[in-house]
Parts: structure tokens; C-alpha cells; sequence
């Protein structure tokens, strides 16, 4: 008798805790790349489950769509691009969206050619076209690029050109050079069988540019009403990439299952690259994963002023909000 009580109390209690978690949308800002590996991490492991939720994470097409899936409250959280909340967050109308955790401490906005073309620095650009998606996050801090490597943007023709065009027609010679997010457009020209010594990326952040690139976003409002929510989608998501930054290969299974025509290695390669260049920096090595250094963001605001009119100009309390970040101790990197 105290058995069948024990057991109908245990599945009463388990059917509570199914029944208390919170759904959660959240958009990621392209595709189920290598990037997107660290995300499934936590959503398999039971990181976001651990914390009360039901997570679904689906594909994005860029960070101008991340922020308005966001803005429109379609969506708890996306992943986008800081710089381009700065941009939205000009207008005093719009939803008071805020980054709460900083993935990308370095963008991978970058300049990409081929060896052919001879373009090894900025000035190289002068005489050239330049192939860039209107709505391609790196394309949007070309004009800070040109101030601050002395660019003659009369010498420069911008052909505007689709996402999935953008590197065939490097390869095709239609184009010099392309913006881009630099692991993608890599990985991208890769597949197409341009050998790795044929490719030359420019990282803008090597390049004069102290922006941030991409982190978790939401708004404001709702997460002032929904604090513990935030804290734990903030928490889960921080564990799947300690342990995809422990062992990134591990993380691909969770990845490939979710896109299956996808190659693996190369994908493997792609997360690399978004781990080394643009989460492990200096920064988050000395002062912990997902926090800003307010200074810093300010000056990238700054930065964006250099080609975007601001009306109404948005300061670094404004963007990025760490209240709720776990303790410091608990983001340092294990090295």
C-alpha cells in the first residue's frame, strides 16, 4: 500500500514539473551551423529543462530579422547582432530591447577575397568591387571601416547581392571581395573547393573596430517581469558553452542530428573558428564569459555614429544589461 502511494505521489510530482515548465522561443540568427553548436548543448544536456523550461530553438536570417522577431514578442530571446540593436534602439518608439549576455566578444565581421584578386589590406579595396548583402551585418559597419583605415569609398563600387550568392560569385570573379561573417564565408569557400592559403579574411576587429558582435537578446520589459526566466535561460545557455568550449567536438552529434546534410568536420572547423576568434578573447579570458566592458561599448557606439545619423543616441546602459548574469566566478573560462 505505501508502495502504490510512493509511486502515485512520484508520478504526480513528475507530472507537476512537466506541467511547470515555462515555453520559451528562441531564434538563432542563421542557420544550424557549427556555431549554433553550443545552443543544442544546453538543450540536450537538460540545461534549459534543469531551470523550469521548454526551450525551441529555430533557425534566423540575419540580425535585422533576430530583432524584430524579438521586438514583435514572437520570441522570448534571439541571438543577434549588438550593433544592430544600437541602430533599433535610436528610435525612441521602437521595444526597449537589451543584450543580457555577450557571446561574440569580437564580431566576425571581416572582409573576404581570394589571393587572385591581390587584396591583402584595406586600401587594396580602392579599384575594386565590393560584394555585399544589404542586409549583412558586417556590410553595415563598412563605413566605420572606411574612416578608419583612410578608404576612398569613390573608389570602391558596392554591388549589393544576395546571402546565397555572395561567395559563388567570388569565386566566379563577378565580384573582388565580399562582406561577411568571417567562419561563414570561410567554411563557405572551402566547400566550394577554394584551397585555405587561396582565401584572405580581414577581420575588421583587427582592423581599427572595437565593436562587439552577437549575444542574447530580449526585452527589457519582459524581462523585468519575468527575471527568474531570464536568469535561468541565461544560466543554461552559459553551461552549453562551457562544456562545447571544453570539448567542441562533442558538441557536433547534437548539431548534425538537427541537420543532417551537414559535413561534420567542416562544421566542427566553423565552430573553431567562432570560438577562438570571437568568444575566447583576451577579454573574456582575463574578466569571464558573457559580460562588456562599458567603456569599450561605448566607444563601439561611438563607432557606429561614424555611418549611422543618430536622433536619439543610445547609451551603453541603454544596450547591454548584466543584471542578469550569474556571479563572475561562475563565467570564468577553465583553462
Amino acid at each position: 500500500m505505501k508502495t502504490r502511494f510512493l509511486l502515485a505521489a512520484l508520478a504526480m510530482s513528475a507530472a507537476t514539473l512537466a506541467h511547470a515548465q515555462t515555453p520559451i522561443k528562441f531564434a538563432l540568427d542563421w542557420r544550424f551551423e557549427g556555431p549554433a553548436a553550443p545552443f543544442f548543448v544546453a538543450l540536450d544536456k537538460g540545461y534549459y529543462k534543469a531551470e523550469g523550461l521548454d526551450v525551441t530553438i529555430d533557425t534566423g536570417n540575419g540580425s535585422t530579422e533576430a530583432i524584430n522577431r524579438a521586438a514583435s514578442g514572437a520570441y522570448q530571446f534571439v541571438f543577434g547582432d549588438i550593433n544592430t540593436l544600437v541602430r533599433f534602439r535610436d528610435n525612441p518608439t521602437n521595444k526597449k530591447l537589451k543584450v543580457v549576455t555577450m557571446i561574440y566578444n569580437a564580431p566576425p565581421f571581416a572582409i573576404v577575397s581570394l589571393k587572385k584578386s591581390g587584396i591583402s589590406k584595406p586600401k587594396d579595396l580602392e579599384g575594386k568591387v565590393l560584394g555585399a548583402p544589404a542586409a549583412d551585418g558586417a556590410y553595415a559597419q563598412w563605413p566605420a571601416f572606411v574612416k578608419k583605415n583612410g578608404i576612398d569609398t569613390s573608389k570602391v563600387k558596392i554591388e549589393n547581392v544576395g546571402f546565397p550568392v555572395r561567395e559563388p560569385m567570388l569565386v566566379e570573379g563577378k565580384v573582388d571581395a565580399i562582406t561577411a561573417f568571417s567562419f561563414s564565408s570561410y567554411m563557405n569557400l572551402r566547400g566550394r573547393g577554394i584551397a585555405q592559403d587561396e582565401i584572405n579574411v580581414m577581420l575588421m576587429r583587427n582592423l581599427g573596430l572595437e565593436l562587439y558582435g552577437n549575444g542574447l537578446i530580449v526585452d527589457s520589459e519582459y524581462a523585468a517581469k519575468n527575471a527568474k526566466i531570464v536568469q535561468g535561460f541565461v544560466r543554461a545557455t552559459i553551461k552549453g558553452f562551457m562544456d562545447t568550449i571544453a570539448d567542441p567536438k562533442a558538441s557536433m552529434p547534437g548539431l548534425v542530428k538537427r541537420n543532417n546534410i551537414l559535413n561534420d568536420g567542416q562544421e566542427f572547423v566553423r565552430l573553431k573558428m567562432a570560438l577562438d576568434q570571437n568568444v575566447l578573447t583576451p577579454e573574456v579570458l582575463a574578466n569571464g564569459f558573457g559580460g562588456v566592458d562599458a567603456k569599450r561599448l561605448t566607444r563601439s557606439i561611438d563607432q557606429i555614429g561614424e555611418g549611422f545619423k543618430f536622433t536619439n543616441k543610445p547609451k551603453a546602459d541603454d544596450i547591454f544589461d548584466a543584471a542578469y548574469l550569474p556571479p563572475k566566478a561562475e563565467r570564468m573560462i577553465k583553462q
